[in-house]
C-alpha cells in the first residue's frame, strides 16, 4: 500500500498514535527526525547566516532566499569590495525548468537579499546584471562602497520568510491597499518587471483551474515528473547531507500526518505526484485569497528574469512582515516552457498570454492569503559551500 493510501485508511486516530509509538517504529521516529523538525546541520544557516566576517554575511542573507525546488543553484565570488553572483548550472532542475527560467528567478531573489543586507551594513550596492558577455552563468556583479546604514522592514524579514504550503484562511480577502503596496515594490531597479494580481473570484477561479490542470500535466510527463521527484528529500540522513530539496516538514502537512509520512516507507514517484495533485486541488488552490504573477517584457531574457526575481522576493518579504502567507506555484510556466521545448500545442502558453496585459509575459506565479499555521523552515546549504575559492 502506498503511504498516501495508508494515511487515508488509518483515519489518523488515537490508536494510530499508539501503534507508531511502539517497538521498532520508535527507533525509526528517531532515525527519521520525527522529533527533530528544523534541527541539525541542514538548518544551521538560518541562525548563522550573518555570523561571518567581511562580506560573508551578505552571502548568508542571499542563501536564505526562496529557490525553486530548493535547489539553491547559486555560487558567489567574494572580493574585498564586490560580490559576483553566478548560476550553479550543475544544480539545475532538468525538465521541470527546461530553459532555466526558474533558476534565474531564484538568483534574482538571492540578489535582492544580498542588496538589502548591503544597505543594512552601510554598504551602497551598485548592481550590474549579466555583466560578462558570453558567460550566461555570471548573473550579477555587486560593487560596494561605504555609505550610511539603511535598515529596512524588508531586510528584517529575511530570516523570517518562509514558503507556506498550508491551507490559508478561507473567505478572508487580502485588503486592496496591501495588494497595491506590494505592486508598488516594483521600482527603478526593476524597470522591466511588474506585479499583476488575480484577486476577484472569477479571475482567481480561472488561475486555480489552470494550476490544477498544469499539475496533472507535469505528473503525466515522465521526464518532468522525474525531475520534480529528484528534489524530494524523504530520508533524514540524506537531507542532512544534501541540505537542499523539498521536505516532508515543509510540505504543509499536519504534524501527525508529517510524522507518519516519515515513519512509513518512502513514497514512490507516482504516489508523490498523487499527493501533490491532491494538495494543489484541496489545499492550495481551494484556499488562495489571491494569485500574483510577476510579469516581464521578455521572459526569455536572463536580466529580466533577475529583475523579476528581485521583485518577487520583495513581495514575499513584504507579505511576511504584513502577516500574510505566500507560496510559489510555478506549474503554469513550467508547462508552458515544456510545450515550447517539445513543440506541443501551447495550451498553457496561450492561457498565460491571455491572462497578461498587452506587452507583458508571465514569469512566476504565487498564491497569497492569511496563514492558518506557521510553516517550517527548509534546509539550507552553508555559506562556505557556495563561496567560490
Amino acid at each position: 500500500m502506498s503511504r498516501s493510501g495508508f494515511l487515508r485508511r488509518v483515519g489518523l486516530g488515537a490508536g494510530t498514535i499508539a501503534v507508531v509509538g511502539a517497538g521498532v517504529l520508535g527507533y525509526r521516529a528517531y532515525d527519521q527526525g520525527v522529533l527533530s523538525v528544523g534541527d541539525g546541520p541542514a538548518y544551521e544557516t538560518w541562525s548563522r547566516w550573518d555570523a561571518g566576517k567581511g562580506l560573508l554575511p551578505l552571502v548568508g542573507a542571499a542563501t536564505l532566499a526562496p529557490s525553486p525546488h530548493n535547489a539553491q543553484a547559486w555560487l558567489f565570488g567574494v572580493g574585498s569590495d564586490r560580490i559576483d553572483v553566478f548560476a550553479d548550472s550543475a544544480r539545475n532542475t532538468g525538465a521541470i525548468d527546461p530553459f532555466r527560467r526558474e533558476m534565474y528567478v531564484g538568483l534574482g531573489a538571492a540578489l535582492e537579499n544580498l542588496v538589502l543586507a548591503s544597505w543594512s551594513r552601510g554598504l551602497a550596492p551598485n548592481v550590474e546584471l549579466m555583466p560578462a558577455k558570453g558567460d550566461p552563468t555570471h548573473a550579477a556583479r555587486v560593487v560596494l562602497t561605504r555609505s550610511g546604514a539603511r535598515r529596512s522592514d524588508l531586510h528584517a524579514q529575511i530570516p523570517q520568510r518562509r514558503s507556506n504550503r498550508y491551507p490559508y484562511v478561507t473567505g478572508k480577502a487580502v485588503p486592496a491597499q496591501a495588494l497595491a503596496s506590494m505592486a508598488a515594490l516594483a521600482g527603478a531597479d526593476t524597470p522591466d518587471a511588474q506585479l499583476v494580481w488575480f484577486a476577484e473570484p472569477a479571475a482567481r477561479g480561472r488561475v486555480s483551474e489552470l494550476l490544477i490542470a498544469a499539475t496533472e500535466a507535469i505528473i503525466a510527463d515522465p521526464d518532468q515528473s522525474a525531475s520534480d521527484f529528484a528534489w524530494f528529500r524523504q530520508d533524514w540522513d540524506e537531507l542532512q547531507r544534501q541540505r537542499d530539496g523539498i521536505t516532508v516538514d515543509a510540505a504543509g502537512l499536519s504534524e501527525l500526518t508529517a510524522a507518519l509520512a516519515k515513519l512509513l516507507p518512502a513514497q514512490s514517484r507516482s504516489s508523490t505526484g498523487e499527493s501533490w495533485l491532491e494538495a494543489t486541488r484541496e489545499r492550495h488552490t481551494a484556499t488562495a485569497a489571491a494569485y500574483g504573477v510577476v510579469a516581464v517584457r521578455d521572459a526569455a531574457a536572463n536580466a529580466q528574469r533577475l529583475q523579476g526575481g528581485r521583485l518577487l522576493e520583495r513581495v514575499h518579504l513584504w507579505a511576511s512582515g504584513g502577516g500574510l502567507a505566500l507560496q510559489h506555484m510555478n506549474q503554469l510556466t513550467e508547462r508552458a516552457d515544456r510545450e515550447v521545448q517539445l513543440g506541443l500545442e501551447p495550451r498553457f502558453g496561450n492561457a498565460l498570454a491571455d491572462l497578461m496585459p498587452s506587452g507583458w509575459q508571465a514569469l512566476a506565479t504565487f498564491r497569497i492569503g492569511f496563514p492558518t499555521q506557521t510553516p517550517n523552515r527548509s534546509p539550507r546549504r552553508p555559506v562556505e559551500w557556495v563561496v567560490m575559492r
